[in-house]
């Protein structure tokens, strides 16, 4: 019940505090690593496919093994000195792995830039939360944008690692963020990381493989409780929960463009490179910031009800076994 509580704890204490800039974050010890690897393992790298897919498998086992094994360790070490210590510590693990309030956060910053009519500024703010080039956007690809990548990160963000949480406390939770950090940091199909970058890329693919598709499922019913366009939201879901290069991503962006009846993805530039997408729902209204709010409110109501659902499932769990 306590690895439960810190769960819970945990996710509160995100959706008040967030992120606060003047705290260390375990994440960014794990993005330190990664770039620290990646530097490290290409001097020694010949430049060829082969060598290239061997280091970058190599630094995910590096990276997958330090990101479980160290909060392991330190829950271990404070459970043998008390149970309280080491809740006290998962509570605080939860917390930093969360990702809701800061989401939101950043995400507004685009809005409000938008809301100003700031088009630069809006374009910067998204730069921070996105990888496409954002310098020649206009204001309906900046909206996009914003709102994909809130759709995405519910479940990147939120629900997958609240799900290993459930799974595996906040180690393996950890594991799954060492995971989605590598393939955000190397997972390109570019030039650079086409071979280093593909063994993070297709496991953090595996990884969401479960969670995109329950985070999906659970945003048609945050859209029906929202008010939103619950009945498009599912059939835009069934229909486009394919149309992206991710096997994964399309999940909660088809329930989102769906639900706001708008259409999302579509073509983008990337380091300066022209990547083809499909389209993702279908083109009823034309996108406006505020869509930004509602994809915002969408990403709370899909938190909440997946924490509903995980702690059920979890307290029955314990009844039953």
């Amino acid at each position: 019940m306590l690895h439960l509580a810190a769960i819970v704890a945990g996710f509160i204490l995100d959706l008040i505090f967030g992120d606060p800039h003047w705290l260390p974050h375990p994440i960014c010890l794990i993005g330190n690593m990664i770039g620290f690897l990646e530097r490290n393992l290409r001097k020694l790298l010949e430049p060829n496919k082969t060598a290239l897919l061997c280091g970058g498998a190599l630094m995910v086992v590096i990276v997958i093994i330090a990101s479980f094994a160290v909060p392991y360790a330190i829950l271990l070490a404070a459970g043998s000195v008390s149970s309280w210590l080491a809740f006290a510590l998962e509570t605080v693990m939860c917390y930093q792995i969360f990702a809701t309030k800061s989401l939101r956060d950043e995400s507004m910053k685009v809005y409000d830039a938008l809301a100003k009519g700031d088009l630069v500024d809006a374009r910067k703010k998204l730069s921070w939360i996105v990888g496409r080039d954002t310098q020649n956007l206009d204001a309906e690809e900046v909206t996009k944008g914003a709102v994909e990548t809130i759709a995405e990160n519910t479940s990147d963000g939120i629900v997958a690692p609240m799900l290993y949480m459930v799974l595996g406390g906040a180690p393996l939770a950890f594991l799954y963020k060492g995971i989605n950090t590598m393939d955000s940091m190397v997972g390109y199909k570019n030039d650079k990381y086409l071979y280093f970058g593909r063994c993070a890329a297709k496991l953090d693919d595996l990884a969401n493989l479960l969670p995109a598709r329950i985070t999906g499922l659970v945003m048609v019913m945050a859209s029906y409780i929202l008010d939103l366009d619950a009945r498009n939201a599912w059939r835009i879901f069934k229909r486009d929960r394919y149309n992206h290069l991710s096997p994964n991503s399309a999940m909660t962006e088809s329930v989102t463009a769906g639900a706001l009846d708008i259409q999302l993805g579509g073509d983008h530039y990337y380091f300066g490179k022209l990547v083809h997408k499909d389209t993702i729902g279908d083109n009823i209204r034309p996108v406006c910031p505020e869509d930004i709010v509602l994809t915002n409110n969408l990403l709370y109501m899909t938190a909440v009800l997946c924490l509903l659902l995980f702690a059920l499932v979890y307290l029955v769990s314990l009844f039953l076994f």
